[in-house]
């Protein structure tokens, strides 16, 4: 027995490292999907870009629908489809909108919220509780959505940005306890494939009409093309198996790290100013989601 322990110890330690490796990895990408998003936000306009970072998501991920497709009758579509607005095209829009008018790391920090709000709609429509700390929770997160919202970068307000972030995560809250209650007997990453291709579908008359008339520079090209495939079908196939290996709790502490690499990365290459404000905010909304994850966590 004692020889045993000695010969996995290292697998295991080996193991540790690489969830964390890969924690960081998807966290780092998900914090660059703000970057990107705030550079090509302006030349495509919010539908073109998020119909763009849609299609190719859904073409990343369509292996795993196509060999699970016999687990998905012509009945479910529908609801897939109204999943896919729900928890892609319409929050997806939103961030693309605020990224047109607030730096990077603003819509990064208003995606923590996503957490808190999973935890309230689940509350108010799926008759679920909502423990003390998950309350006290709840209102220190809004507390620093206020304190976000209130502040300014660069002499700019982003009261506006902040609320659609915000908005976008509370879709995503709706969008989470809807795809647990009505897809969770499917495989999700085929779950996803079929979302995010019907959220394609169902923007592209929309985005055609918006299309932008101006030429789109490459540097824009190159952002949506790696918010398609490297921060929606990429990550979320590092997604779902992590969750696989050490279940969704833990991988969802990758909430921790999207904001801290958001506002990394627009700092270090596109030189936006980190404020006070977004410190503090950051400090607010990250410990209010630590808290309302302790006890599961336990």
């Amino acid at each position: 027995m004692h020889a045993t322990h000695q010969a996995t110890a290292p697998i295991e330690k080996g193991r540790d490292w690489g969830t964390a490796l890969e924690l960081g990895v998807l966290g780092a990408i998900w914090g660059a999907s703000f970057l990107f998003m705030r550079v090509a936000a302006a030349d495509f306009g919010p539908v073109p870009l998020v119909e763009v970072r849609l299609a190719l998501g859904a073409l990343v991920l369509l292996p795993f629908l196509w060999r699970a497709r016999a687990l998905f009758p012509a009945r479910a579509w529908p609801k897939l489809a109204l999943i896919g607005a729900i928890n892609s095209a319409i929050p997806f829009v939103l961030f693309a909108w605020a990224a047109q008018r607030a730096p990077a790391g603003i819509g990064a920090i208003a995606n923590a919220m996503t957490v808190l709000f999973t935890a309230l709609v689940g509350m108010l429509f799926f008759v679920e509780r909502l423990e003390r700390r998950q309350s006290v929770a709840l209102i220190a997160g809004f507390a620093g959505v206020v304190v976000l919202a209130s502040g300014k970068v660069a002499g700019m307000p982003v009261g506006a940005a902040v609320t659609a972030g915000a908005t976008a995560s509370l879709f995503y809250g709706f969008g989470i306890n809807l795809v647990r209650r009505h897809l969770s007997g499917l495989p999700a990453a085929a779950v996803a494939a079929a979302t995010l291709g019907c959220a394609a579908l169902l923007m592209a008359p929309l985005a055609l009409l918006q299309w932008p008339t101006n030429p789109i520079p490459a540097a824009s090209w190159a952002s949506a093309a790696m918010l398609g495939v490297l921060c929606t079908g990429v990550a979320f196939v590092l997604y779902y198996r992590l969750i696989a290996r050490i279940g969704a709790s833990r991988a969802s502490t990758v909430t921790y790290l999207v904001p801290l690499f958001g506002v990394g990365w627009a700092w270090l290459l596109l030189d936006e100013p980190v404020t006070v404000t977004m410190l503090l905010a950051s400090a607010l909304i990250l410990g209010s989601v630590a808290l309302s994850q302790a006890r599961r966590a336990r």
